[in-house]
């Protein structure tokens, strides 16, 4: 896939989402389902979006045991999500299965990333809650590399890191970025954020965003100038 920005459609329903969606006339933008829109609206809610022609990020972040994470990523097959993701910190056996089961009879299956470290992560809270003392860019560089090692797609990462997870893992593994915020904007819960130009600048494959677009005055301008920023 081609870069592009990721809207996230952080909705808690389908009627809000559709909305949202239907306010859009001339574009077909990349969509982001998470875990509150999906477990408000259910599996029905991709096969809708997917329906009008939107690619589908699934934005689950699986996290359990190998063997549950391998199950559940083969029911997720079946919703034909184009991207969709689970936590690099279960480990090489669980990324494995999950790839296994997200494999289709006919071989094929979504791509596949893993969430690093969450945007809302700084280094004090990852050495003083998480008790992890290495320095974070370092931690999220091994994660990729595992990830890789797995046989998985990419990553989420901040933008911050994207060059470094290139650097590590090659310019074919996909970096996908959440923490994008305008120049303009308030930064929210996140902590490590850069603008959509800056995003480019430093590598980013595909960026996420949410609030900036979805609880902006004019969607659709917000749209068009983070699509402006990013693509350049």
């Amino acid at each position: 896939m081609k870069r592009d920005v990721i809207v996230a459609c952080d909705f808690p329903s389908a009627e809000e989402t559709f909305a949202f969606l239907d306010r859009f006339k001339e574009e077909k933008p990349f969509v982001k389902i998470g875990m509150e829109l999906f477990y408000g609206a259910g599996p029905e809610i991709v096969r809708e979006i997917k329906a009008r022609g939107h690619k589908i990020f699934l934005d689950l972040k699986l996290h359990d045991i190998p063997n549950t994470v391998k199950r559940a990523m083969a029911v997720l097959s079946k919703l034909d999500v184009d991207l969709c993701n689970l936590h690099a910190a279960g480990g090489l056996d669980m990324m494995r299965g999950a790839i296994e089961g997200l494999t289709r009879p006919d071989g094929t299956r979504p791509l596949l990333i893993a969430v690093t470290q969450l945007t809302s992560i700084d280094q004090t809270r990852l050495s003083g809650e998480l008790l992890i003392d290495r320095p974070l860019p370092e931690v999220v560089t091994q994660y990729a590399k595992n990830a890789k090692a797995a046989g998985l797609d990419g990553v989420v990462c901040s933008p911050l890191e994207a060059g470094t997870v290139h650097e590590a893992c090659g310019a074919g593994f996909l970096t996908v970025t959440p923490g994008v915020r305008f120049s303009d904007g308030a930064t929210g819960d996140q902590q490590r954020v850069t603008t959509p130009a800056k995003a480019r600048e430093l590598g980013s494959d595909f960026i996420v965003v949410g609030r900036p677009i979805t609880a902006a005055a004019d969607p659709i301008a917000a749209y068009r100038r983070c699509v402006a920023e990013f693509l350049g």
